[in-house]
């Protein structure tokens, strides 16, 4: 997932903890693609850069944090690693959002989900994230997104990336009922990412993020 920045801060001045909720404005479901094979060619030494910097997809609704609020939950410690005291939060910043990924390869009638997650598995919560990356002053403008990074659960069917669910290719990851398997996207897999907030008789959504998988142009 992903948030976006509200009013933002003046250079060189850090985002305080207590002023953290008024700075975020609202989420958006968020697919920061990669390219793995290239991230395993120069994540050493340098680290994942064009494995990373081709591509984002967004949903089409900005769901404010007044929407969400009815959905936050109880504060839970964490104590691994133990938040440095300018992280540590009075009240809760999570939020009880159910999230679903699906693949739909171009020989297939349906998508078929390949995991289900829900983002309260994050152990840094936006608030966390925002202040810590503004720490040493970074300036945040209004409409900065910010990317929660990768959702995964407890149970192999709430891993949040293709990489976890096939556990680095060692396993296949079949696509419901249609015959298909996959270790790695295809050229013309659809990835459909959803998500809603459920409330008594009613849900709070996001819209799909869609995008598709094209051929890459030739060197």
């Amino acid at each position: 997932m992903g948030f976006f920045v509200g009013p933002g801060n003046k250079f060189g001045e850090s985002i305080k903890m207590e002023d953290a909720a008024d700075q975020i404005f609202g989420m958006v479901l968020m697919n920061d693609w990669s390219a793995r094979d290239i991230q395993k060619w120069e994540y050493v030494p340098l680290g994942p850069f064009n494995a990373k910097n081709f591509g984002t997809t967004i949903s089409p609704w900005v769901v404010t944090m007044d929407a969400l609020a009815p959905f936050r939950l109880p504060l839970e410690p964490k104590v691994d690693p133990e938040p440095l005291p300018y992280l540590v939060e009075k009240d809760s910043y999570q939020f009880d959002i159910k999230l679903f990924t699906a693949i739909q390869g171009e020989n297939m009638l349906k998508p078929e989900v390949v995991t289900s997650s829900n983002f309260k598995y994050m152990y840094w919560s936006p608030r966390q994230q925002l202040v810590h990356h503004s720490v040493t002053g970074c300036i945040m403008r209004p409409g900065d997104l910010l990317g929660s990074g990768t959702i995964s659960g407890t149970e192999p069917h709430e891993f949040g990336c293709l990489l976890e669910l096939c556990w680095k290719g060692t396993k296949e990851v079949k696509l419901g009922e249609s015959g298909e398997i996959r270790k790695f996207l295809r050229d013309g897999d659809e990835v459909i990412m959803t998500g809603y907030a459920q409330g008594m008789g009613y849900r709070v959504g996001f819209g799909k993020c869609t995008g598709k998988v094209l051929p890459a142009n030739q060197l």
